[in-house]
């Protein structure tokens, strides 16, 4: 098996499709204000912090709102959604399942709020969450990734990241690790240390370690 500390999980778009409800209700605020919400604005928002989102949204649809209400009013109605129902990507919940059963330690990293983050985590054998509002800088920074290889006691440079933005992706390398990104709604740039599978659906760990790390972490 190939020697690598951990597995870093993004949740939106990654381990599951929240991306529709997002934009759903980001509709729905827009509508609110008499706002023109494009598709276009909804896919600038994939992987930003929430704050940063809220602080967009709030420009965009010329809102009175403050930025914490714009994310409480986002956060409520996705963590409703995940409540009734979780859509996990094809692959993603076997893939974590197959990590665990291997004793490989993981965690999830989003800067989705608690109340998303809990239902998907409760469903999953991880570690360790970090949540957006647990650090001071949101993705692209490094912080969020760093803070959970902190709590999982390893090196970030030894850890293999999963998500599917170049915001997130970003993040992740910066902290070091060696990324895979799983495209969803938006198209990621190549990287060092960075590779892309159309799917997770069908491979396994070692498969999906190799393909991240061209094998510079094999014993």
């Amino acid at each position: 098996m190939t020697d690598i500390a951990a597995v870093l999980w993004d949740l939106d778009g990654t381990l599951v499709d929240t991306e529709p409800v997002w934009m759903a209700g980001e509709h729905e605020l827009a509508a609110r204000h008499d706002a023109i919400w494009t598709e276009q604005d909804g896919l600038a928002l994939v992987g930003n912090s929430l704050i940063d989102s809220a602080l967009y949204i709030r420009e965009r649809i010329g809102s009175g709102m403050a930025p914490e209400d714009i994310v409480d009013f986002l956060v409520q109605r996705v963590a409703a959604s995940l409540a009734h129902d979780i859509p996990w990507r094809r692959g993603a919940r076997e893939m974590v399942e197959a990590f665990d059963e291997l004793g490989v330690p993981q965690a999830l990293v989003t800067m989705s709020y608690a109340p998303i983050a809990a239902p998907v985590a409760a469903r999953l054998p991880l570690k360790a969450v970090v949540s957006g509002e647990q650090v001071a800088h949101g993705k692209p920074h490094p912080e969020p990734y760093l803070r959970a290889a902190e709590l999982l006691g390893v090196d970030a440079a030894d850890c293999l990241a999963v998500e599917d933005s170049g915001t997130g992706a970003a993040s992740a390398n910066a902290a070091g690790c060696h990324v895979v990104v799983v495209p969803n709604f938006v198209n990621v740039v190549a990287a060092p240390r960075r590779v892309q599978v159309p799917t997770l659906d069908g491979l396994g760990p070692e498969e999906l370690i190799a393909l991240a790390t061209g094998g510079s972490l094999r014993r």
